[in-house]
């Protein structure tokens, strides 16, 4: 476990997950510890593996959509390519984690 981050990564996957908070706070306009409580609430029993864990194959942006965004009535979720994304004007954003939570592992 890192600081930030509530499940075991190494230095390979922690770099990924900090791209995917980086993603968060860029495209949506929240802040790092938003970003962080997200991933943290989603991924926090998951067993990651050493870089490049399965996910890798997708980009950081892939993971920081559906971590904010609930998938449309079709089930997808925008892509993050501007030519061929679905309008996600639309989409209901997720809940941020409760406050108190122990995904909040930074400060606001």
């Amino acid at each position: 476990m890192t600081e930030e981050f509530l499940m075991r990564l190494d230095e390979g996957m922690l770099a990924y997950f900090r791209d995917i908070a980086d993603e968060m706070v860029s495209r949506f306009g929240i802040s790092r510890s938003e970003a962080v409580a997200r991933i943290n609430e989603r991924y926090e029993n998951a067993e990651i593996s050493p870089y490049p864990d399965l996910m890798c194959h997708e980009f950081p942006e892939y993971w920081a959509y559906g971590l904010y965004y609930y998938p449309d009535a079709a089930g997808r979720l925008p892509s993050g390519d501007e030519d061929e994304d679905i309008d996600f004007s639309a989409l209901k954003v997720r809940p941020v984690p409760a406050p108190g939570s122990p995904a909040w592992t930074l400060r606001e």
